[in-house]
């Protein structure tokens, strides 16, 4: 069903065949994240030191009847935040109600929310650092000592209260801690970063989604699939669909390291677990830069990519496995990704291509 006109008074539908299969696509994809979605500490795979530290935060807050203390994530995205959230609210065997920064644009967009939470329950919000500054300050009490400062009336009659909520666990979750004020960070109990997967973090990670949505695959090839996958499990997730889809139509749907690397290879994805992006942004670095320094406004523009993608979705990856380097002049190639890429030092007078 789709809208084809929509104004505050006059929304109009239109069934078509198009949008029918629209809405079976996203109500399978949104199946398949909560199939794959682990639901307790013994099903997530990896991050192991902080699973240690919030399991004896865990433990000890049940101990004591009292809710968790405020907990930070922070790291590149699909690591892993929403679902650790999810976890310890499973763990807790509390609620949680998840939200987005950006959708809580009005303060009774904030108010509205922490009015409804009951004792214990957990607000996730992700994407945290793009709280507007009046929703910050209507966190700050709220977090620290459970009220609301409301105002009321005007001129003369203007009053000033205070509401009391039931004391709840904030989580939050970011790609840009550093974003974050330092009032705001500092109301958090718990800051814990999330790290790039090992491949075989990720190899186990394949193997589990792989049991649950009955894909055949021996272990080489769940390595196959983990090597490329930028030690992200959303990634590893999604590559792994893609790579049963070639299993079924080219092979007789068992994935082997030699079917998970021709299905990659078609998908233009390289060993490195780099695509087109990826490889694209060493090239304008090597070939019309000559290795660097490039400041990251003048690459953003020759790569034809807004600013924050790069900084957000391609570079940490790339400065994570020592492909490319942040400075103060710029970014500039790494000798390791010289030697990776057959380059010439910073001299580079070859191509990626």
């Amino acid at each position: 069903m789709a809208i084809i006109s929509d104004d505050d008074n006059n929304i109009k539908f239109n069934n078509t065949k198009n949008d029918n299969i629209a809405m079976e696509e996203t109500s399978y994809d949104m199946s398949f994240e909560s199939n794959i979605r682990p639901k307790h500490f013994n099903e997530y795979i990896g991050q192991e030191a902080l699973k240690s530290t919030l399991k004896i935060s865990i433990e000890a807050a049940k101990k004591r009847d009292l809710p968790l203390d405020h907990i930070l994530f922070y790291g590149p995205p699909g690591l892993g935040k929403t679902t650790i959230a999810s976890v310890i609210a499973t763990e807790m065997n509390t609620n949680i109600k998840i939200t987005s920064a950006p959708s809580l644009e009005r303060p009774r967009d904030i108010i509205g929310i922490l009015m409804t939470l009951k004792a214990g329950d957990i607000l996730f919000i992700d994407e945290i650092h793009r709280l507007n500054k009046i929703s910050e300050e209507i966190l700050y009490p709220a977090m620290e000592d459970f009220y609301l400062d409301m105002t009321t009336g005007k001129g003369q009659t203007l009053k000033s209260l205070r509401i009391p909520i039931p004391k709840f666990t904030l989580i939050g979750a970011t790609t840009k801690a550093g974003a974050l004020s330092g009032p705001l960070r500092d109301r958090f109990g718990i800051i814990h970063r999330l790290e790039f997967y090992t491949d075989d973090e990720l190899t186990k990670v394949i193997q589990r989604t792989a049991k649950i949505l009955d894909i055949q695959l021996d272990e080489k090839g769940a390595h196959a699939v983990a090597k490329r996958s930028r030690g992200t499990p959303r990634i590893a997730n999604r590559l792994i669909k893609r790579v049963r889809d070639y299993a079924i139509v080219k092979s007789n749907g068992i994935i082997t390291d030699k079917v998970a690397n021709m299905a990659l290879d078609i998908l233009q994805i390289d060993k490195f677990g780099l695509d087109n992006t990826d490889r694209a942004l060493i090239s304008i670095i090597a070939d019309k830069y000559s290795g660097g320094p490039v400041g990251i406004e003048t690459l953003a523009t020759a790569l034809g990519e807004d600013v924050k993608t790069i900084e957000d979705v391609y570079e940490p990856f790339l400065v994570q496995k020592g492909f490319i380097q942040r400075t103060p002049r710029g970014r500039k190639l790494t000798p390791f990704a010289c030697k990776c890429f057959n380059l010439n030092s910073f001299d580079v007078q070859q191509s990626l291509f």
